[in-house]
């Protein structure tokens, strides 16, 4: 399983193509894990503010390497208390991924008549409120054009491959670089940083409770903080499948733009 990409969530989930004999080995591993991507997640978003109020989402997550490129839908349901009092409501995202840059975030809700296709300058608005932005549910820096392996490092007890990379001209992000610790056995993210375009402020994403299925590694818990500020988002994967059998019909607009009712 992938939480990005977000999954991804945690699936934060990658794909990509096949590297060349320059590519860094444990980048190589990282997309070719999003190539084969087929999984099936549910859990929690925690939106955490500065005073440490805590508001719940149930996250469900779907993700499928199709056609060349990873379609991913996420749909969020915010708990009683935060749709009683009108701050949220539920809302679905398709997110599709490709290895040249051709992204696209769509956004679905109860309310609304069509989706909303998200214009690349609002990537980097927060989802859902959260310390994830949009962008982070693509994580598209694994198929940005420069890659540099800057050695073996040690993060929290593990052995890590430091991956930096930084965005060609034409790539849309709001990102300057995003520098990742790659768990040398098994080239799975335990800790990314990513530098903010306009301001230089550094975003922290710690993966935690690294688990395999099915061959298939995924993080049980991501948690993603503004360094030097108050305030953290949660994202916890309770359960999932890492080979969930997923095919074209179930992301299509008929299938993916009905709403049911939930108690």
């Amino acid at each position: 399983m992938r939480l990005a990409t977000l999954m991804t969530a945690a699936v934060l989930l990658f794909a990509g193509v096949a590297g060349s004999a320059e590519t860094p080995a444990a980048l190589v591993a990282v997309r070719n894990r999003i190539e084969t991507s087929d999984y099936r997640a549910t859990g929690q978003l925690v939106r955490v503010d500065a005073g440490g109020s805590r508001t719940r989402f149930a996250i469900s997550v779907e993700g499928l390497w199709l056609d060349g490129a990873l379609h991913t839908l996420i749909e969020a349901v915010p708990s009683k208390g935060a749709a009683a009092e009108g701050k949220d409501e539920p809302l679905r995202l398709l997110l599709e991924a490709r290895p040249d840059g051709r992204d696209s975030i769509r956004i679905l809700r109860p309310s609304a008549a069509s989706p909303l296709v998200l214009p690349p300058g609002r990537w980097g608005d927060r989802f859902l409120g959260t310390v994830f932005s949009y962008e982070d549910l693509l994580d598209p820096q694994f198929f940005w054009p420069k890659q540099t392996l800057l050695g073996d490092v040690s993060f929290d007890g593990r052995r890590c491959d430091l991956l930096k990379s930084v965005p060609g001209r034409s790539d849309r992000t709001s990102y300057s670089e995003v520098r990742t610790w790659l768990d040398h056995s098994i080239a799975y993210p335990v800790h990314a940083e990513k530098t903010l375009r306009h301001g230089g402020a550094v975003k922290e994403i710690t993966y935690y409770g690294l688990r395999q299925s099915n061959g298939v590694w995924s993080a049980t818990q991501i948690e993603a903080k503004m360094r030097g500020q108050a305030g953290s988002a949660i994202w916890i994967i309770k359960r999932g499948s890492a080979k969930a059998h997923l095919d074209a019909n179930d992301f299509q607009p008929g299938v993916i733009g009905r709403f049911e009712d939930r108690p």
